[in-house]
């Protein structure tokens, strides 16, 4: 009788979480000659009295921020678990987290804002208030030169603001000059002045934002999904200017990831020609319609305002720019879907604590770490570290000495 091999079969399967007490027990000793006590130092903790550890803070605030599931579910979870957390009780876990992360945060501020060029957005967050909510925003400055091979870690920065006044990126921005990559909100306009010290910031406009008015008004069927009011057929302007807008935008991917000097020169040669006939091309058939042309008003938003073209095409002539904005809406995106979850920000200190943390979760996932485990080794070793060390606790290098470790 021949063997025959043996059939195995896997069964995927999942180990509910513990909880644990962890007692630190110091023991005191007397000196029998001098009749001195002693005793071993009470160990670091991440916050006040040490009754949660780093692990634990880690995991309710990456769950909150980072998956956005709202307190009162988690607090639900853990009771079913046999712990009694209580609301507030978690509240006060975030509180004390922004507390104890703040010298990180305020390191990972000071390299985003060291930057030369910047994406800038923000997204609208409700905010409660007396009779029901109001809109609140949240702000993202991001520094990330990978596009063009630059050696400098990518990071995200975020604050939050009651409302969408021209003062806070202003406030924001204060003592920062370059290039700031943006769409075309005036609330920009006030670092774009001659006022802004110590220089003004030169504007780089997103081609993303200059396509999406051309590309509705060619997918009527897209817009009308959204419960939009649409043309009644596509318009071939529209589509002939969404198809030179992809054709800049298919020799744009081609030349991510390569230096500022390659991008420039390739740009020079391939990209300015397509630019150069989309601009005339837009002037001769904007010449033909009336201004009330849905299509005119998409080319007017190029071409109509003083300086509005040139900020579209300061691209060219600098290889560390980028055609759009994306990498700021890319930021944006957890607040998007997050806000759907937990619906509104209780108050503003709660936006703020949102902002402080994005700030820190996205940061970690732009350098390719898991947020959590990072936040948690961070609050575990940060109460023991010397300032001039703090440095390393940042994101990428933690992730250096973290794979030196593991190698």
């Amino acid at each position: 009788m021949r063997s025959r091999p043996m059939a195995n079969t896997e069964t995927l399967e999942v180990i509910p979480r513990q909880w644990k007490v962890i007692q630190t027990v110091r023991e005191k000793f007397t000196c029998r000659a001098c009749e001195k006590i002693s005793q071993p130092p009470a160990p670091f903790h991440a916050i006040p009295r040490g009754w949660a550890g780093p692990q634990l803070i880690a995991m309710v605030a990456f769950d909150k921020y980072g998956l956005h599931q709202p307190l009162n579910r988690q607090s639900e979870r853990i009771a079913r678990e046999g712990i009694d957390l209580s609301l507030s009780t978690l509240a006060d876990l975030i509180g004390h987290a922004r507390v104890a992360l703040s010298p990180i945060h305020a390191l990972i501020e000071r390299h985003v804002l060291e930057a030369a060029r910047l994406h800038g957005d923000d997204t609208t967050v409700p905010l409660l208030a007396r009779g029901g909510t109001k809109t609140a925003r949240l702000w993202t400055y991001v520094r990330d030169d990978r596009p063009f091979a630059g050696g400098a870690p990518p990071a995200a920065l975020y604050y939050f603001s009651t409302d969408r006044r021209m003062e806070h990126p202003s406030r924001h921005l204060a003592g920062w000059t370059g290039i700031l990559q943006a769409d075309a909100y005036g609330g920009y306009n006030g670092v774009y002045s001659a006022q802004h010290k110590p220089s003004p910031v030169l504007s780089a406009l997103c081609w993303s934002h200059a396509r999406r008015k051309f590309f509705e008004l060619a997918d009527i069927k897209g817009t009308a999904r959204k419960g939009k009011k649409v043309a009644e057929e596509i318009s071939p302007i529209a589509l002939e200017a969404v198809t030179r807008f992809d054709a800049i935008f298919d020799a744009e991917r081609e030349i991510t990831g390569l230096s500022a000097e390659a991008r420039h020169e390739l740009r020079q040669q391939r990209v300015a020609p397509m630019v150069n006939d989309l601009h005339d091309w837009m002037r001769a058939e904007r010449a033909r319609m009336s201004k009330h042309n849905p299509v005119a008003k998409a080319i007017n938003y190029m071409l109509e305002e003083k300086g509005r073209w040139e900020a579209f095409t300061r691209f060219l002539d600098d290889g560390r720019l980028c055609l759009t904005n994306n990498a700021a809406e890319r930021a944006l995106r957890g607040v998007a879907l997050g806000r759907k979850s937990w619906l509104f920000a209780g108050s503003e200190r709660g936006g703020d604590r949102a902002a402080f943390m994005y700030t820190l979760i996205m940061t970690a996932k732009m350098n390719d770490i898991d947020p959590q485990s990072w936040m948690a080794n961070v609050l575990a070793t940060l109460p023991d570290m010397p300032v001039s060390r703090v440095h390393e606790l940042l994101p990428w290098n933690w992730k250096a000495r973290y794979m030196a470790q593991a190698a």
